[in-house]
């Protein structure tokens, strides 16, 4: 009797205990945005996003980062309020995102609500896909069929006799319509949103980049290879199995984790030879995407199209660096001959 009571105290002292304190800093100016009483320990980074945003509704969850330290990392959706190196009084630093627009399209709306969740589906869409792939495609059409105002007058609505140009054409044009398929039915991000200022950021340079590549190899002064078909067949074939890699190793990527889970796990071979690259490198998509690239330039022997290839490869190589970084951080058993992006080199 005496032990059943015993526990019913602590059952008693348990349900009474008080919420946690969770203050809310802007990162610069480091006054104070809010402050929140009586949050569960159990909460999510997530739930304090959504607490937030109670009291600020032009702060939507996806546009808050939240950090213990100002020039700290953003703390992620699903980290647990208990599980963090903070007291019962927290204090949390906020950075405004800026307007997030979505990957892919919304949820289906309700009846009630058909127009207006359509309205928002067709928006989504195109904010992230049109804008990001789908604007290369047309970009570098544009030029392929000679619109006018873009060559001599004579040539409007003409095509090149080169047969490399038609090659370059389909390649750029299947190079985007994979990664519109990828976005769509493969990817899956870590964020359900992208900053608006990014998706300007990245129109100007896809579109950019899309437009002086094909203004180079549409011209009508625009000369063939010199080493003739040997040069463009040899390149386009390593065009085509590149962008088979890369296509297998996102797939690889994406069987990492089950349908909600956020379990990590570091990726590995698989039976797909495309995806052996593992052995040596952390991100053989870079690897594969570089390679494409390469391929590209090869075949069309433009000066442009070389100039992009090495500002990818250096992007690339930035993210491969960060990706392989963080997989021997949180992987003890992380292979160790692995490199980031280049085998043996980088």
């Amino acid at each position: 009797m005496m032990a059943l009571q015993n526990r019913c105290r602590r059952k008693s002292r348990v349900r009474v205990m008080p919420g946690w304190q969770v203050e809310v800093l802007d990162a610069k100016t480091r006054k104070q945005i809010c402050f929140l009483d009586k949050v569960e320990p159990y909460s999510t980074i997530a739930d304090i996003k959504s607490l937030v945003h109670k009291s600020y509704p032009q702060w939507y969850p996806a546009r808050q980062a939240l950090k213990l330290d100002p020039k700290a990392k953003a703390l992620r959706d699903e980290e647990v309020l208990q599980s963090l190196p903070v007291g019962t009084t927290a204090t949390m630093y906020f950075r405004d995102l800026g307007p997030q627009l979505g990957w892919t399209m919304v949820e289906r709306p309700r009846s009630q609500e058909c127009f207006i969740g359509l309205v928002m589906c067709v928006t989504l869409f195109s904010q992230v896909f049109l804008a990001e792939y789908m604007g290369p495609l047309f970009t570098y059409l544009m030029f392929y069929f000679r619109l006018p105002f873009i060559y001599p007058h004579r040539y409007a609505f003409t095509s090149s006799p080169l047969t490399v140009t038609t090659l370059a054409c389909a390649c750029h044009t299947g190079h985007y319509m994979k990664r519109l398929v990828e976005t769509i039915f493969v990817h899956r991000f870590s964020h359900g949103t992208m900053p608006l200022r990014t998706i300007i950021r990245n129109c100007v340079y896809y579109w950019g980049f899309s437009a002086w590549l094909a203004y180079y190899i549409n011209h009508p002064l625009y000369t063939p290879p010199y080493y003739g078909d040997l040069q463009i067949n040899s390149a386009c074939a390593l065009f085509v199995l590149c962008e088979v890699g890369n296509f297998s190793i996102h797939l690889t990527l994406n069987s990492l984790k089950g349908e909600g889970t956020k379990v990590r796990n570091f990726p590995t071979p698989t039976r797909n030879p495309f995806t052996w690259l593992f052995f040596f490198v952390s991100c053989p998509n870079y690897t594969y995407e570089v390679g494409a690239w390469l391929g590209f330039s090869i075949m069309t022997q433009c000066l442009p199209v070389a100039l992009y290839t090495l500002l990818s490869f250096i992007q690339m190589s930035v993210w491969a660096r960060g990706k392989h970084r963080a997989y021997t951080r949180e992987f003890k058993a992380y292979p160790g001959l692995r490199m980031a992006i280049v085998p043996l080199v980088l």
